[in-house]
């Protein structure tokens, strides 16, 4: 009876021991899958700020929390099912898929560089106007918006994640799948909520003239005077506070050019990895030996940091490039042959 029970108690620590390897090898596959998504997390922690932006401090929070629920709801109810019956049914189309949304990518940075070079107004701020009036219209219409971009960047996400385990089982698949599609999505929506109220914050700290008394300003006191620790902690959190005030706006602007050149390198990469894979590697080949070279003019500590830059700034060169010809080709081909089209149907009678 004795051995039964010891050979039972040894046959659950194997299954233990296997299930601990299994939960090991998923979270290595997602972390190693996710951070090859790391430039597209980049880009969408740095659109989805402004998304939140204009609104009274009290709406802020609630609004990115619909929006991260939006996300959420992108990337496990449509986009990890679609990715999963693609990669059973059609493997073959995931290299397209991933290169057509690195156009895309590619197409969306060069449009904000053009901007940048030539500003002009811009379609959505036409359309927001006509909700100007109406604070909840315009909440809604702003949401459905960050909903409709994030779901442009989930599929990346998700597509380059898929593309990262198509090597691996149905199941764990569809397990990386998940914890990269929750990690990501909780890890760029806290930051965007820090990112949104980090001016609110700094208002708080330059305004507390009791910091130490109040947790910094994390419980409510009465009316009384300052003590030592107060005023010698104010001389630290009311500067600091006054510094995230007027900083937020240069640091929303560094990170929506931060945000713009990870679309280039990360569409450009993805373009340049897909012709590889098709058996075009001379410009993949290319760039890899220009950033060698670049790195070896560095010191030794920095050799790989440099090489690495350096081949990020020619991935993202050459997305620009791509993106300026997707732009041509949007503007000049694209949208008057489906304005032809609209009017053609338009002229066909409703009895066909």
């Amino acid at each position: 009876m004795a051995s039964g029970l010891f050979a039972l108690l040894d046959d659950v620590a194997g299954i233990a021991k296997v299930a601990a390897s299994s939960v090991d090898d998923v979270v290595a596959q997602a972390t190693k899958a996710g951070a090859k998504a790391a430039g597209v997390v980049i880009d969408d922690a740095a659109v989805t700020p402004r998304y939140a932006v204009g609104f009274a401090a009290a709406r802020e929070l609630p609004i990115i929390w619909r929006i991260a629920l939006g996300s959420l709801r992108n990337k496990l109810l449509f986009l990890l099912p679609g990715a999963l019956v693609l990669a059973l049914v059609a493997p073959w189309a995931i290299t397209p898929l991933l290169m057509a949304g690195g156009v895309f990518l590619c197409f969306e940075g060069a449009e904000k560089v053009l901007e940048l070079v030539l500003p002009h107004g811009s379609h959505g701020d036409a359309k927001a106007g006509g909700a100007a009036g109406d604070p909840t219209a315009l909440e809604q219409q702003k949401i459905a918006g960050a909903i409709k971009t994030d779901f442009i960047l989930s599929a990346e996400i998700m597509a380059i994640t898929l593309a990262g385990v198509s090597d691996q089982s149905f199941w764990m698949q569809a397990v990386v799948l998940a914890l990269v599609g929750i990690g990501i999505t909780i890890a760029v929506y806290g930051v965007v909520a820090l990112i949104v109220k980090a001016d609110d914050v700094g208002v708080a700290l330059a305004a507390n003239q009791r910091p130490a008394a109040s947790l910094l300003g994390l419980r409510s006191l009465p009316a009384g005077e300052a003590g030592g620790l107060d005023r010698a902690l104010r001389w630290l959190t009311r500067p600091l506070g006054r510094g995230l005030v007027l900083g937020m706006p240069l640091f929303l602007d560094l990170l929506g050019i931060v945000g713009t050149a990870a679309m280039l390198w990360v569409g450009g990469g993805i373009i340049i990895h897909g012709l590889e894979g098709y058996g075009l590697a001379v410009l993949g080949h290319g760039i890899h030996d220009l950033a060698a070279a670049a790195g070896r003019f560095l010191p030794a500590a920095v050799e790989a940091t440099g090489e690495w830059l350096a081949g990020a700034a020619l991935s993202a060169v050459f997305g620009l490039v791509i993106g300026g010809i997707a732009i041509v080709a949007m503007h000049w081909v694209v949208s008057p042959s489906l304005k032809l089209f609209r009017k053609d149907e338009r002229k066909v009678p409703l009895g066909g």
